[in-house]
């Protein structure tokens, strides 16, 4: 495995072939010596380039052929926290048949059972939902391959005899949006989705960035078969939101991986902040508010997060349904039931996902239905409650147990590596440090 800086477009280092550990050759470099890529500080000053917008008018086809039965498409998914083949296929609007045939067919594949958020599923499909190909890149150079051959699909797994995996640090600054800061220093959209899961638990996407806030991130990055780069697993990442820093390491034991702080307890609590990764909170938790339909006084007991017809609504905690229907003014609504006295409930949903059943186990961000407007709301809504023993309560007043920490006979080898991670992580800080004295 090889350490290499993240560079934005038209700059390049070139950095030793040589195979040794990629921390020593890290370590060894000085640090003027360093290039990784960082995000603008607004407070730099720079000479302005000049630049000339340039706008060639393009005329569309009236008939895009989407009915040509020979026509493929393809398409990139990103893994999310809780991904299982059967969601991913959902949202690839896989058709029902082959649907079938593929969950039958990968049944006994371990790597499909075990989906690593972050990285990314490629699939090859027809205009009517048919799958001609699906390949999932994992580990060191591993593949995962479905592919339909005389109508029957089969299912290879490869290994690459070339360790083409990398590593990439990279820096970025917020100015209007973690994605927009992420673009800027060149940085695949999988990573700020990454980011979003390991802190989704400390901060509020949702309203609770701002501008300045800073963030390092060191990633895998693997290369495939057709020589295109794929950005795999965020190792460590610290991210500085309204001046706290918030760190986390990526830890693996027993063949279970998670994200630590660097004084080695768990980020993942057993509740999101939020259902909804990007959304504003519409009206909060209230003992008093005027509703907008029964123009009367009267309590809101849980959270409205208005957002687009369609959004994903993630459930919150691990979980098993406990209903899944119409109520009255909830509309559709779908009832968690959550270890404890823990339970939530999601009201307004345009539709749930297709599979979900009640009695069926799911797990904290697993994709459970979408954003409506289903009973009494005037507009796209989500209506979250969370309840204790039935009863809601406000979700931002509730304190949970925190997730299991490093267990002691890992600890020794978790600080060894958060250490190491650490180092890394302060050397945009000292590089820029070093660039102003």
């Amino acid at each position: 495995m090889y350490y290499q800086p993240y560079l934005p477009p038209k700059k390049s280092s070139i950095l030793s072939q040589k195979r040794t550990r990629w921390l020593t050759l890290l370590l060894s470099m000085p640090i003027l010596g360093m290039v990784t890529a960082f995000g603008i500080m607004p407070d730099a000053s720079f000479q302005k380039a000049s630049e000339e917008r340039v706008v060639y008018p393009l005329t569309l086809p009236e008939n895009l052929a989407t009915s040509d039965p020979d026509m493929t498409f393809w398409h990139q998914e990103s893994i999310r926290r809780g991904d299982t083949i059967h969601a991913i296929l959902d949202r690839l609007n896989i058709s029902r048949q082959d649907k079938l045939d593929i969950l039958n067919t990968s049944r006994t594949s371990e790597a499909l059972h075990k989906l690593k958020p972050g990285e990314i599923v490629h699939a090859e499909t027809r205009p009517d939902g048919g799958l001609l190909l699906l390949r999932y890149f994992y580990g060191n150079g591993k593949q995962l391959q479905i592919e339909k051959v005389d109508g029957v699909f089969e299912l290879n797994e490869l290994s690459s005899q070339h360790d083409n995996t990398t590593l990439q640090i990279s820096s970025g600054v917020i100015t209007h949006s973690l994605f927009a800061a992420v673009s800027d220093v060149g940085l695949p959209s999988q990573i700020a989705s990454q980011m979003i899961d390991i802190f989704a638990s400390n901060i509020d996407f949702h309203r609770g960035l701002h501008k300045g806030d800073h963030f390092t991130v060191i990633y895998e990055s693997h290369q495939d078969e057709s020589g295109q780069t794929q950005p795999g697993r965020i190792l460590a990442v610290e991210f500085s939101n309204k001046g706290k820093p918030y760190r986390a390491i990526y830890f693996k034991a027993e063949g279970q991986g998670d994200y630590y702080t660097p004084s080695g307890d768990n980020l993942h609590k057993p509740f999101l902040m939020a259902p909804l990764k990007f959304s504003r909170i519409s009206s909060g938790y209230t003992d008093n508010r005027y509703h907008p339909i029964l123009k009367r006084w009267r309590a809101h007991k849980g959270i409205d997060y208005a957002a687009p017809a369609g959004t994903e609504i993630m459930a919150t905690a691990d979980g098993s349904v406990k209903y899944k229907g119409r109520q009255a003014g909830y509309g559709n609504l779908i009832v968690l039931q959550h270890a404890g006295p823990y339970s939530s409930a999601y009201g307004h949903l345009s539709s749930f996902v297709s599979h979900l059943k009640p009695g069926q186990r799911v797990k904290q961000g697993d994709i459970i239905g979408y954003v409506g407007s289903t009973g009494m709301a005037t507009g796209p809504h989500l209506h979250y409650e969370l309840r204790v023993n039935g009863i809601q309560q406000d979700p931002t007043k509730i304190v949970m147990p925190a997730a299991p920490s490093i267990n002691k006979k890992y600890r020794a080898a978790f600080q060894k590596q958060s250490r190491e991670m650490l180092a890394i992580l302060e050397l945009p800080h000292n590089t820029e440090m070093a660039s102003l004295q």
